[in-house]
């Protein structure tokens, strides 16, 4: 028999008014996660450019220059990135968020496990430089999709009121992300012994990116693609060449973007250059790597608050 509801009781929530509630936390929870991953990878990379790969994959010799090179190899992943907005963000827009960002997802997690999976310039010569510059090319394409189409994701999904809110999660997962890759390296650091470090503990934080990689999946795995991008293919409304239409009738606004995120120097600077040319004795400061890695937790735990 059917209960019937007392005079007065709320009437039930419907199942799409539910899920109209659940999907945006949904979409905001697995842009938080998605990012977190990228960034976690991409500052775990940086982190290991300052203090790891100098000594391992490059000759030995010349400790300023071994650096100089290792930070090189970061700078790649900045020069992937515009190619793959194009190329991720075309796909995005024809196909969807929701393939894109596993994609990404998947990208990312794949090439910093396999990072941590390489022989050193000892073992291989050149070609260890050379893999790590290929890894860090993928790295750099994957980071490119990720923020902007885990942006559209959660934008797409939020209702109209509280779009601010949930886009904010990205954002807040690129902080967490630089916040864990630090906080992973800091006992490593201060409790191995230097060889050890050198030979394994540095691998330990590019093994761990798997982790996050099989909960997002699932998290992005069940999510729904958004209701704007279903409405412009239901009415066959997609654009031919996306990015024809941006460049022609938002130009402005890219250009706005575009000055807008050179702010993003300020915290590459920090967790990268500084890093690396503080904790030198002979041409930095001499600050100790662990000292370092908590500024980086702390200020990064200041810019989420």
């Amino acid at each position: 028999m059917t209960p019937v509801p007392s005079p007065g009781a709320p009437e039930p929530t419907s199942e799409p008014a539910q899920q109209a509630v659940r999907t945006p936390k949904k979409a905001a929870i697995a842009a938080w996660v998605g990012s977190a991953l990228e960034y976690y990878d991409f500052v775990i990379y940086g982190t290991a450019a300052s203090l790891i790969f100098p000594k391992i994959f490059f000759p030995e010799g010349n400790p300023a220059a071994a650096t100089v090179a290792s930070l090189a190899t970061f700078g790649v992943g900045y020069v992937a990135r515009p190619v793959g907005s194009f190329l991720l963000g075309h796909v995005g827009d024809k196909l969807g968020r929701k393939k894109v960002l596993i994609f990404t997802l998947l990208l990312m997690g794949v090439s910093t496990f396999l990072v941590g999976c390489l022989p050193t310039y000892q073992s291989i010569g050149l070609l260890a430089p050379v893999l790590l510059v290929v890894l860090r090319l993928l790295q750099g394409l994957s980071a490119a999709g990720e923020q902007a189409g885990a942006n559209s994701m959660s934008f797409e999904h939020a209702p109209d009121h509280r779009r601010g809110f949930f886009t904010s999660w990205t954002l807040s997962g690129t902080q967490g992300g630089q916040v864990l890759a630090p906080a992973v390296f800091l006992p490593l650091a201060a409790l191995l012994p230097e060889d050890q470090l050198l030979s394994w503990g540095w691998r330990v934080p590019f093994f761990l990116s798997a982790v996050v990689v099989v909960v997002g999946f699932v998290i992005r795995r069940t999510l729904d693609e958004t209701p704007a991008f279903e409405s412009e293919v239901e009415a066959k409304a997609v654009p031919r060449t996306p990015l024809s239409v941006l460049l022609r009738d938002h130009w402005r606004a890219v250009l706005r973007v575009m000055f807008a995120a050179f702010v993003a120097m300020v915290n590459t600077l920090y967790t990268v250059f500084a890093l690396a040319f503080a904790t030198k004795d002979t041409y930095g400061v001499g600050f100790s790597s662990t000292f370092m890695l908590w500024v980086a937790i702390i200020s990064n735990l200041v810019a989420i608050a």
